[in-house]
């Protein structure tokens, strides 16, 4: 098995959190820099690791530990300290939208279009712009993103099912490994892109319709952001 793009991604997240670049990302999203590193190390080994769920003489039914149980165990994992009930609804309901934008997208694109990248790398793509734009938030977007793609590989088995189509569904395995990487990955990014601009043009976070406590962590992290600093760790 090659060193695939998303890989190749989560080598570098690992040395941006090892060296606190992404310490405020991770703040927002309620992980620690110990529980990031194990996290991405979890889904490059896991990446090696496919278990079969199902099979017979139609369907099999398989998972890759690190391209899908990891990442969905994550997406719960921040659905479930999301911000408000609002919030987690939000993100289900991008999730639900990134599905639909995935399947019509290989609806309308195939192999026999000369793309100037490989079909297998607009998903992601699509996942991230489509997952923020509903998800709104760095959380949301990446919470979208990732069950988005994830409920992709579960309708396609559905769809196999109720066609009495024989096929494969691999959640997670071959090129969705790195779809799902990536649709996180540039979800998060783009929310934070987006974000930190909208809070800078406007001196901080909103303070309008949001409750105060954690306005005040979004302000402490700004605060101390970049210092290494943070209750409870310090980077020396």
């Amino acid at each position: 098995m090659g060193y695939t793009i998303g890989r190749l991604i989560l080598s570098s997240l690992t040395l941006l959190i090892f060296f606190g670049v992404a310490e405020r990302v991770l703040d927002r999203m309620h992980m620690s820099d110990k529980s990031a590193m194990l996290v991405l190390l979890a889904i490059v080994a896991g990446s090696f690791v496919n278990l079969t769920l199902f099979q017979n003489d139609m369907l099999t039914v398989r998972i890759n530990l690190g391209g899908a149980l990891v990442p969905l165990g994550v997406a719960l994992y921040v659905w479930f300290r999301a911000g408000s009930m609002k919030e987690r609804v939000r993100s289900l309901l991008g999730a639900v939208l990134v599905t639909g934008a995935i399947w019509l997208l290989g609806m309308f694109i195939s192999d026999e279009y000369a793309l100037p990248v490989d079909i297998i790398y607009l998903y992601p793509i699509v996942a991230a712009l489509v997952g923020y734009l509903f998800g709104r938030s760095r959380k949301g977007a990446f919470i979208a993103a990732v069950l988005g793609v994830i409920f992709f590989d579960v309708s396609h088995g559905v769809y196999l099912i109720t066609n009495h189509i024989p096929g494969l569904v691999h959640f997670g395995g071959g090129g969705m490994y790195d779809t799902v990487v990536l649709s996180g990955v540039l979800a998060v990014c783009l929310a934070e892109l987006i974000g930190e601009t909208r809070e800078r043009l406007q001196g901080g976070p909103k303070a309008e319709g949001h409750n105060q406590s954690v306005l005040q962590n979004l302000r402490n992290a700004q605060n101390t952001s970049g210092t290494g600093m943070k209750e409870g760790r310090y980077h020396g």
